[in-house]
Formats: structure tokens, sequence, C-alpha cells
């Protein structure tokens, strides 16, 4: 998943959750520009680090750019569009050998964000994605989730019902292999977690290749 034009700025702060003032490389005064994660991303967005923003084609948009990646301290770079582990998961699904993939279904009282088949055998796979890292280890979430913790029983509801379900973290960043649950944040998310795995969900981590401007899954990610 790449990018159609990509500018490096430095960000500045972070006024509310859905927009953040950054200094564009090359231009003067600031700019206020679009952050494409409601999470905290506390330990990214820091005043002075290293950002990449992605243009707007939309003409009627009130702020040109969305902010997509950042350079973490360490050096890692982390794309935070929570929009982006959707698409890669989509890229990796085409190359899965199903005979259907459908994206955002119905499934209880939740959307589940793809629906599979193949060989006669039904497949649900909920999508989350990881931008944060400690030491190495990636953790979901990095805020509070209800809506993680509902996808979480409805997939181990889906099992009860004959359904292959799947979770599937794609890992925002590269170098990181494996996704835990972040029970300081969200205890709950990771009892649920448990629970679905004891129930019968799969969980599956989709290593991701992090550029300025792009999220690429890894070579070598699995197979369902």
């Amino acid at each position: 998943m790449k990018y159609s034009k990509v500018v490096r700025a430095r960000f500045l702060s972070r006024p509310n959750r859905f927009i953040a003032e950054v200094v564009i490389d090359g231009e003067a005064g600031t700019e206020t520009v679009h952050v494409k994660n409601t999470g905290r991303c506390k330990e990214l967005l820091i005043p002075g680090c290293e950002v990449w923003l992605a243009l707007s084609d939309d003409p009627r948009r009130r702020t040109r750019y969305d902010l997509v990646t950042v350079r973490k301290q360490n050096g890692l770079l982390v794309n935070i569009d929570s929009q982006a582990p959707n698409k890669v998961a989509a890229e990796w699904l085409s190359g899965q050998d199903f005979d259907r993939v459908i994206p955002e279904h119905t499934c209880g009282n939740s959307r589940i964000d793809f629906y599979m088949e193949r060989s006669g055998e039904r497949y649900l796979m909920e999508v989350k994605g990881c931008t944060l890292e400690i030491d190495g280890t990636g953790y979901f979430p990095d805020a509070p989730t209800e809506r993680g913790v509902k996808h979480l029983r409805e997939l181990a509801r889906a099992v009860d019902d004959g359904y292959n379900a799947i979770l599937l973290f794609v890992i925002q960043m590269e170098g990181v292999t494996e996704v835990r649950p972040n029970t300081d944040t969200h205890p709950e998310f990771g009892v649920a977690l448990e629970e679905a795995r004891a129930a019968g969900v799969r969980v599956m981590f989709l290593e991701c290749l992090a550029g300025p401007g792009s999220l690429d899954y890894s070579p070598k990610s699995g197979i369902i």
C-alpha cells in the first residue's frame, strides 16, 4: 500500500485527537493536518519528531494533508494510518487462494472486516492495526477499546456457528513479529482475547515493512 504524494515535516503539537500542528520541510509557518489515528500515540507524537504527510486529493477538505508515518525516538518508522491495516490485509488476502473475499461482513451485532470462502469452508477475519511497540514487542490496544472486545466475542460465537474465525494483527512497523494484549491499558481486552483463543479463534500476526510513504506486508508472512 503506497501513498501518492508524501512530504516530510516536524511534529509540533496535537490540539485534539483529530488534528496536529506541524512544520513542513521547505515551507514557512505551521500547517494543520489530519491525524489518521484517534488512538493516543503518546509514545510516537512527541514534539520535534519527524513525520510524513500524505497529500489529500479531496478539494473539500479543510486540511491538505494526513499525518500517516512517524519516526519513533528509537529510529523505528511506524505507520499510524488506521485505514492502512485493512488495505494491507486485503492485498495479502488476494494471494491466499480464497474463492470469495467480501469486506465489511455483518455478523451478529457487529461488522467484521472480512468474510472469505474456500472449498466450502467459511471464514471470518477481524483486522487490528498495531502501532505500539515496547522493547521489540507489539501491544494492542494503545487505548481502551470496547469495540475490540465486542469483535472478539462475536468471533468466538462465530466458531460455534461453524466459521473459521481469525483475528489478524497488522503490525504497522518493521522488526516486530508478535502482538500481546496491552492489559495495563485495557485488562478486559486481554481477558476477551484469551477467551477467544480458547473458543477456537485463530490469532495471526501480519509482519509489515513500513516506509515514509508505504506499508507493505512482509514476504515472510504466512498463509491461512
